[in-house]
């Protein structure tokens, strides 16, 4: 399957070809023509050119000379006409099309696309446009995260062009030369979402090799793949059906605290939201210090529920009395200013006022 780079160089070429084609075929009318009034009617050079061009443009003008056509030139002027008519709609509508199928457009967009891409830098690439990964580039898009999308299929790929803010890629992700072309070794993360877990294992593994740093977050079907996949070097393995199964139950015997989580996760407004907050530029003045004296709720409004510590271990709800290191990360909650103020607070050696 061609990388839609590899299309638009495609459709350069077929361009190229049909125009070259087409002024290969308008000289060797011209010769033939001219050769043929030089020999047939014994005209002279400069007159069987013009013969020759007054005939293929079909603009009509009387013969050169002062006698008419003899019928060997007759017949060959018919088979003149004939020739240079049938070759312009050859060229004609080989061009037309490019336009009028939307091909011209086409690859104009996918140049257009490929030049965007090769901007980006600290993107997401998400592989496959079905559902899941439909829903995380509308997730991504909400949040400002530029991403781009790898597709092989043409029903999808048509779906795509239609919404011009998205920038995507035609191509097979599991080779190498696709994930080049989007920006593997800038981007900061890989969302391999094909419902084939053997693609997703491939993808995962080439991508994993190409950006050893990247963030490779893949969907697994079966229960088995989920240790292929995470041997094979995803960060993390998403099951949607095991997750759809384990979130029906709970709505059956724990349907508010189902609602509550799914508001603070996935709700549009900026009301509230569950933000990591890492400590690795915590100020000096923080460092061996506790939670407490922080003072986060009293500074920014903000609540710490959750800790990771040294990227290792999870603590919910840790103690005040917990001491910080650069190494952990925070799970804090509260509205973006909040969040904002904490982050201020966190990595400012001078004490900030309220």
């Amino acid at each position: 399957m061609p990388t839609s780079s590899q299309q638009y160089n495609k459709f350069q070429a077929v361009s190229s070809k049909t125009v070259k084609i087409g002024i290969g075929l308008l000289l060797s009318i011209l010769i033939f023509g001219s050769a043929g009034y030089y020999y047939i009617e014994g005209m002279n050079l400069l007159d069987s050119v013009y013969m020759t061009v007054i005939t293929i443009s079909t603009v009509g003008f009387k013969e050169v000379g002062s006698h008419p056509l003899t019928p060997d030139g007759k017949l060959f002027t018919i088979a003149l006409i004939i020739m240079s008519l049938g070759s312009l709609a050859y060229v004609g509508s080989n061009m037309a099309r490019f336009v009028f199928d939307g091909e011209l457009a086409n690859y104009i967009k996918t140049y257009r696309v490929d030049k965007k891409i090769a901007k980006l830098k600290d993107h997401v690439i998400i592989v496959g446009y079905g559902r899941n990964g439909e829903q995380a580039a509308m997730e991504l898009a909400e949040n400002e995260v530029e991403f781009v999308i790898l597709d092989k299929r043409d029903n999808v790929i048509s779906r795509i062009r239609e919404n011009e803010n998205i920038l995507y890629i035609k191509g097979d992700a599991t080779h190498e030369e696709t994930l080049e072309q989007a920006g593997i070794n800038r981007a900061r993360a890989l969302i391999a979402t094909t419902p084939n877990d053997a693609d997703n294992v491939f993808v995962v593994l080439t991508a994993r090799s190409m950006n050893p740093g990247l963030t490779v977050i893949s969907r697994a079907s079966e229960l088995e793949s989920q240790m292929k996949l995470k041997r094979a070097g995803a960060t993390n393995v998403i099951m949607p059906e095991r997750i759809g199964g384990q979130r029906m139950a709970k709505l059956v015997h724990q349907p508010d605290v189902v609602e509550f989580i799914e508001y603070i996760l996935l709700q549009k407004s900026q009301d509230v939201t569950l933000e990591e907050v890492p400590c690795k530029n915590l100020a000096q003045r923080f460092v061996g210090k506790s939670i407490a004296e922080l003072k986060v709720r009293e500074t920014t409004g903000a609540n710490i529920i959750g800790i990771k510590i040294s990227g290792a271990r999870y603590v919910f709800n840790p103690d005040p009395q917990m001491i910080l290191s650069r190494n952990d990360q925070l799970f804090v909650l509260g509205n973006p200013i909040q969040i904002k103020r904490l982050k201020e607070v966190m990595e400012s050696e001078a004490k900030l006022t309220k």
